[in-house]
């Protein structure tokens, strides 16, 4: 427990992205196939919303239109709260810079796990429980996440660049260079480092969703939950390192005395 700190920290490396992306994979995994169950539909799976948006408009369906206009208008909601947060650690040069939209996911899924069946009776203007909308904000955070800290290279809450990566690794694996002795510098070689990865981020979002899906399945909610304190586990170690720099332990402290 004590390297998880280490994922979520200001100073990056490869090593250090390649974690924390395959855990953000796994509990994007178990998310978005454990809400299938209960939605039957893919909270992460902007493509096929975008699809459902135009699908909406030609046939003049009203309300397929505002489903996936809720749905998309909530992940980028997520991707801009998580560049906000991490812009604005950068500047205070905190510690828990990655960290601040990962302590957000947990705190909506610790109230979404606790009573999430509540939620699927709230209505919201776009034909759609809450449900869908909180799901869709939460996966967008975390995508936005694993792309600021590895610089756009990992995306956790959809595989198809990842499987799209994986295709072209392999393809060049198999890739018979003909001559390479005369013409070295057009010889065709495969990245195992980029191979690893994208196979990694789908073993481990594939695996989460099998997770997912049995909690949802025999649980219910509440198996977000502990998919909640892992997240918590990656991102208060740093939250609590920049308290004393924030003069908020102080302030504490003094009023306890005067109280």
């Amino acid at each position: 427990m004590r390297r998880l700190r280490f994922l979520t920290n200001r100073h990056r490396a490869p090593s250090t992205n390649r974690a924390l992306g395959l855990l953000l994979a796994f509990n994007a995994g178990a998310v978005n196939a454990g809400g299938f169950l209960v939605l039957h539909m893919y909270t992460s799976h902007m493509t096929g919303f975008a699809s459902q948006l135009a699908d909406g408009l030609v046939l003049g369906n009203s309300r397929l239109l505002l489903n996936a206009l809720g749905a998309v208008l909530a992940f980028l909601s997520g991707a801009a709260v998580c560049a906000v947060l991490v812009n604005w650690g950068r500047q205070h040069r905190l510690h828990s810079v990655y960290a601040l939209p990962l302590l957000l996911e947990a705190a909506l899924m610790f109230p979404f796990g606790l009573m999430g069946a509540v939620t699927l009776t709230w209505a919201t203007p776009f034909a759609v429980p809450l449900t869908v909308l909180l799901l869709s904000f939460i996966m967008g955070l975390q995508n936005a996440v694993a792309s600021k800290t590895s610089g756009g290279s990992i995306r956790t809450t959809h595989m198809t660049g990842n499987i799209t990566d994986l295709g072209m690794e392999i393809g060049k694996l198999l890739y018979w260079n003909r001559k390479p002795a005369s013409a070295p510098a057009s010889a065709v070689h495969h990245d195992r480092s980029r191979m690893h990865r994208a196979a990694g981020l789908i073993g481990m979002f594939v695996f989460g969703g099998v997770v997912g899906a049995l909690g949802f399945k025999y649980a219910g909610f509440v198996c977000v939950v502990p998919l909640a304190a892992l997240l918590l586990a990656l991102s208060v170690p740093p939250f609590l390192r920049d308290l004393p720099r924030s003069g908020l332990l102080p302030r504490l402290g003094k009023g306890r005395q005067n109280g």
